[in-house]
């Protein structure tokens, strides 16, 4: 697919599903600094992506996201990564909006970015806790080891590498890991 912006005699026959549809795809390659196995997309910050109108050939929008949990250092570097990969592809007209509520929660993780996160060594989290609760570190389900898959495992402390991970070692391959809390 030609990219908007690079020959507008192209574009006569481009629709608004098919922009939004490009949006979402760009917005999929830009991955999270802190975990770069996951995109953005994956993680679930990005809530929506609307496209008001065509402008000489530049389509103009929004792109609204949701951080992981407010005050996270992070969303600067994806800001600025987004408006830069849509830019890059002639979409300099859409507006980043960063939405606070509801809050982002592990719900809106996909099941792919679950999948890329164990394997990168992080223990997602899992189906048992995804409804949070004030007493979750007192009562959360075992976690599994991302490495051996053993349910062994227990908690060092409640913080990780950064806010959004627990620190967890495994009793059975010895191996310390971050567990992406749920949230």
């Amino acid at each position: 697919m030609p990219i908007p912006g690079n020959h507008p005699q192209e574009y006569t026959t481009f629709n608004h599903e098919t922009e939004t549809a490009r949006l979402w795809e760009l917005l999929a390659t830009v991955v999270d600094p802190e975990i770069p196995v996951l995109s953005i997309v994956d993680l679930g910050i990005v809530r929506s992506v609307t496209l008001n109108s065509k402008e000489g050939h530049k389509w103009e929008g929004k792109v609204i996201i949701t951080p992981t949990y407010s005050g996270c250092p992070a969303m600067d570097a994806i800001s600025m990564d987004i408006r830069l990969k849509l830019a890059e592809h002639g979409y300099g007209k859409i507006t980043l909006q960063s939405v606070l509520s509801p809050a982002w929660t592990t719900d809106w993780m996909s099941e792919a970015g679950k999948e890329k996160l164990k394997l990168y060594g992080i223990a997602p989290p899992g189906a048992a806790e995804q409804i949070c609760d004030k007493n979750l570190f007192e009562t959360a389900a075992a976690v599994q080891c991302p490495r051996c898959g053993s349910y062994q495992t227990s908690m060092v402390s409640r913080f990780g590498s950064t806010a959004c991970k627990a620190f967890y070692t495994c009793g059975e391959c010895l191996e310390p890991f971050d567990y992406f809390k749920c949230h």
